[in-house]
């Protein structure tokens, strides 16, 4: 691999003047938090991890963010259709600093797609020094639907994936539960725990640095249940760390573009045999772009949390085939097919737009990731970590979310962090918000019109691994930030009562909202459903963080 560089934004050696608007925001907001130049230098991928630890009670560290896709395919996939380097090349024009492959498990893909892919993933590295390329797989999660896989660059990735792939893949070992009448389910779901037990043995025994899994598209069939998304999550907590809060395919509603069904994600499908009996006919829908699970305060996500423990949300592209694009699929060679080969034939240009629901990475979704320097290990660290905001449409430029005792000097604690307080002490939440600096790719200069609190409480493991409903939590606090420009602060007093809470953050541009699925009382104005066919993803944006929680002494 060759040497990794600086972002342009993070580098001193780049001038101001090389740089766009954000370029210059993002360098701002490097600066201020006393990373800028050799503090934030690259490490080598062999370095220490990045991480740093986790104070219980007192200061975490100043972070920088970085923005990454974690769930991004090419022609290694047999449904997509683009090269490494045109996905490198848009995730550079979007702002991205990370980004993951993950192409779908297929025979072709094990037998061969696999390494071939490696040699490209080693030129794109090449090509980009400064992006950070992980080499990922979309698992097929037996009895279940589908996680993004990933590790560090380092001597055993493409093994690791191969290897895991060809034993744990619910695809190719027909470990499914969509046969008719004789799925073994007990037997699929015991076996996707053991693959991610695998998995943290691999890291464990230092076969390879990092691997990170995280659920994919959740609630898009229904057959993610309650029970295994905890079942996953406590095999190796450590590994399997949280699911998308928003799927890809943010495309797909454009008016007039698919169809008058045609749903944000993709979220198209409707109960079937194989989906969990226990979740609504509405959780086949998407709120504003977000999942079911996410965007409703008090549902499937919260129930997670409020267990008292991190279960981290992220959003990215799913590309595949890119809204308005003109490529298309390349000819097959005579004699030729994906199973043979493990690759698709390169695509051509046409000049006619093409069917597709997506955005290329980074263009409309984008995850930001806490780091205190610069690397693969230390976005996973990150990610771990849950130093995690999210937003749509470019929103916003920075965020940075602290919780801290108001009689304690310092920072406090962060986005994925734990706080302890006394019963009674008072708290102040600080949201430093930089708002969008320049128009995002569809030419609109977003505005945030308000941000919302969300509280609730932590009540601990749950008895019955099913539930997946958090009654005590519920938005707490709106503030009503439109027309504000540039960087400014929030403060919100919190007051510490009789158990242990989390906080989390999430807001919007205003422009669709209305009661949340729990109701009114709950989510007072929330994301909903836009209508079939009618969902520009451009007008109703939002950003989504990961929670702070508090712990009571």
């Amino acid at each position: 691999m060759s040497e990794q560089q600086l972002p342009d934004w993070a580098d001193p050696s780049v001038s101001p003047a090389a740089l766009d608007a954000q370029g210059l925001s993002r360098r701002g907001l490097l600066r201020a938090s006393g990373l800028f130049g050799a503090a934030f230098a690259l490490g080598s991928v062999a370095a220490p991890a990045a991480a740093a630890p986790r104070r219980h009670s007192g200061d975490d560290p100043r972070l920088a963010y970085l923005v990454g896709d974690h769930h991004v395919h090419s022609v290694y996939s047999h449904d997509a259709k683009y090269t490494f380097s045109q996905l490198a090349a848009a995730g550079a024009r979007y702002g991205l600093d990370w980004m993951v492959f993950t192409e779908h498990s297929n025979v072709g893909h094990a037998d061969f797609g696999a390494a071939l892919e490696h040699r490209e993933i080693l030129r794109a590295r090449a090509e980009n020094p400064r992006q950070l390329i992980f080499q990922g797989l979309e698992w097929y999660i037996p009895a279940a639907e589908h996680c993004t896989v990933f590790t560090t660059p380092g001597p055993h990735e493409v093994d690791l994936l191969t290897r895991f792939e060809r034993a744990y893949d619910g695809k190719l070992l027909g470990y499914t539960d969509g046969s008719v009448g004789g799925a073994d389910t007990a037997r699929n779901e015991a076996h996707a725990v053991k693959a991610v037990q695998w998995l943290a043995e691999q890291r464990r025994s230092g076969y390879v640095d990092d691997v990170l899994v995280l659920a994919n598209h959740p609630m898009r069939l229904g057959i993610d249940s309650p029970h295994e998304l905890r079942a996953w999550r406590d095999a190796a907590p450590e590994i399997m760390i949280g699911m998308e809060g928003a799927p890809g395919a943010q495309g797909a509603a454009i008016p007039g573009w698919r169809g008058a069904n045609s749903v944000r994600g993709e979220y198209e499908n409707k109960p079937s045999a194989q989906s969990w009996p226990g979740y609504p006919a509405e959780a086949y829908l998407t709120y504003g772009g977000f999942d079911w699970s996410t965007a409703t305060v008090g549902g499937l996500w919260d129930s997670l949390l409020a267990e008292g423990r991190l279960f981290s949300i992220t959003t990215n592209s799913d590309a595949h085939r890119i809204v308005f694009d003109t490529w298309k699929n390349g000819d097959w060679p005579a004699g030729q097919t994906f199973d043979t080969t493990g690759k698709l034939p390169d695509p051509v240009n046409t000049d006619t737009p093409q069917p597709g629901s997506d955005f290329w990475p980074g263009q409309f979704s984008r995850t930001h990731v806490g780091v205190t320097r610069y690397g693969y290990r230390a976005v996973m660290a990150g990610l771990r970590a849950g130093r995690v905001w999210l937003d749509h449409g470019h929103l916003l430029d920075g965020l940075e979310v602290r919780v801290k005792r108001d009689r304690t000097p310092g920072r406090g604690v962060t986005l994925g962090g734990r706080l302890r307080a006394r019963r009674g002490e008072r708290l102040t939440l600080t949201v430093t918000v930089t708002t969008a600096s320049r128009p995002n790719p569809q030419g609109i200069l977003p505005e945030l019109a308000h941000v919302d609190v969300i509280r609730g409480a932590v009540r601990g493991p749950v008895a019955d691994w099913d539930s997946w409903r958090a009654p005590d939590t519920r938005v707490v606090h709106t503030k009503d930030v439109g027309g504000r420009k540039g960087t400014y602060t929030l403060r919100v007093p919190i007051t510490v009562g009789d158990e242990p809470f989390y906080l989390r953050l999430r807001g919007s541009d205003g422009n669709r909202s209305g009661p949340g699925y729990l109701g009114a009382s709950v989510d007072p104005h929330g994301p909903i459903p836009h209508a079939p066919g009618d969902g520009d993803p451009w007008q109703d944006t939002w950003f989504y963080t990961n929670p702070v929680f508090v712990d009571v002494r």
